[in-house]
């Protein structure tokens, strides 16, 4: 680890894991709010899933300017104005009274705030602060962070819904992610820091990554990964609701899922130190594969259902560290929360059209069939592309100064 004379390493991993933990935690508990805010206001299931839709295109989009902020002023910066935002757009979402306004709070703020506090960002300064084999299980403690945080506010948040109404339970979530504020200030300067000596430009590190064909494959899988979380994390709960299961099943499901990926999200980050991190991709999606058209394909139970969770969960985000990993093999540590912004904008991309056409797909045909084959059909590609992506080191570049 670098030099940091303030804050040990274990209380900078706390700190951002915390805001990881509040950022995804929060971010994947929107699927419970489907069927209750919809009932209540009167709206279709393609209105709600536009607006957590938008939410995700809104991270994608934000996430490489977002980065180029984090990368030329520090993180820290960058992550207080995400806990402000999300605050803000948790409380406008609860007073939302038209699709319009959730879009606005729940779309468009919340997507900034996410892209502020969530893994390009955090991911981008711990990789700067960690080196070597340290640098592979410090992503994978922080991502582990996330996963917890999954797990643990899943429930508090169906228990909010159930005993206080959505919109008390909303502003209880906006309370928590306000946390993030403080929490910024225990991460430390020294991640606006350039590990590198290299004098190479910005333009220069985007110009040798979009040349690269690597990062292009790279990217399309990514957006498979995308598809298919948020598409399950938004209605797996509606989905099992409409099997006629206890709405109780698609909470355990989905904290089962953040259990699983504690341990999943870190092995992934280990493994990546050890074993080539493109394979690893491979292995994930071609796992993703065959877990989704099992459970697709046999009768809807609480069983099946906790047993497609576990599998899952194991393999949930461990793409996340995993990704961002060959970013920094492949182009080095001096703009990877840039370069890795633009890998997660293909990501979210599908994040968006796997919640959007999760709704719309719903309203025409009733079910989730289609949207289930799609998400298998991705895993597949995503198989294909992940496997030649050349992962060797480049030379970097330096920007050269004209005479």
């Amino acid at each position: 680890m670098h030099a940091t004379k303030k804050r040990s390493p274990w209380m900078l991993l706390i700190c951002f894991g915390m805001i990881l933990f509040l950022c995804i935690g929060q971010r994947h508990s929107f699927g419970l709010y489907l069927r209750p805010m919809t009932m209540d206001m009167g709206w279709s299931r393609a209105t709600f899933s536009f607006a957590i839709a938008l939410q995700n295109l809104v991270w994608g989009i934000s996430q490489p300017f977002t980065g180029m902020l984090a990368d030329r002023y520090g993180a820290k910066r960058v992550m207080l104005l995400g806990g402000v935002c999300y605050a803000l757009g948790l409380f406008g979402m609860s007073v939302s009274s038209n699709g319009v306004a959730l879009a606005s709070s729940a779309g468009l703020l919340i997507g900034i705030a996410q892209s502020c506090t969530g893994f390009g960002i955090v991911y981008g300064a711990v990789g700067k602060l960690f080196t070597g084999e340290k640098r592979g299980t410090a992503l994978g403690v922080v991502g582990a962070f996330g996963s917890l945080g999954q797990f643990v506010m899943l429930p508090a948040s169906q228990s909010l819904i159930s005993h206080l109404g959505w919109a008390a339970a909303l502003l209880t979530a906006a309370g928590l992610c306000f946390l993030i504020v403080p929490l910024t200030f225990g991460t430390s300067a020294s991640a606006a820091k350039k590990p590198d000596t290299h004098e190479q430009s910005l333009g220069e590190a985007l110009r040798q990554a979009f040349r690269h064909k690597g990062f292009w494959f790279l990217t399309l899988g990514f957006f498979a990964c995308g598809f298919q979380l948020a598409f399950i994390a938004t209605h797996l709960p509606a989905y099992l609701a409409d099997k006629g299961l206890s709405p109780t099943v698609g909470v355990t499901a989905l904290a089962i899922v953040a259990l699983a990926n504690i341990v999943g999200t870190y092995l992934c980050g280990y493994f990546g130190e050890k074993v080539s991190k493109k394979y690893l991709l491979a292995a994930i999606y071609a796992l993703r594969a065959i877990a989704l058209a099992t459970y697709v394909m046999v009768p809807a139970s609480p069983m099946t259902t906790y047993i497609f969770a576990a599998v899952m969960g194991l393999i949930w985000l461990g793409t996340v560290p995993l990704s961002s990993g060959v970013v920094g093999q492949i182009f080095g540590y001096q703009y990877i929360t840039t370069l890795y912004g633009f890998v997660f904008l293909s990501h979210q991309i599908g994040s968006f059209l796997g919640v959007w056409l999760g709704g719309v797909l719903f309203d025409m045909t009733g079910n989730y069939l289609a949207v289930w084959a799609i998400a298998i059909g991705l895993s597949v590609f995503a198989l294909i592309v992940s496997y030649p992506i050349d992962d060797r080191s480049i030379q970097i570049r330096p920007q050269v100064a004209n005479a």
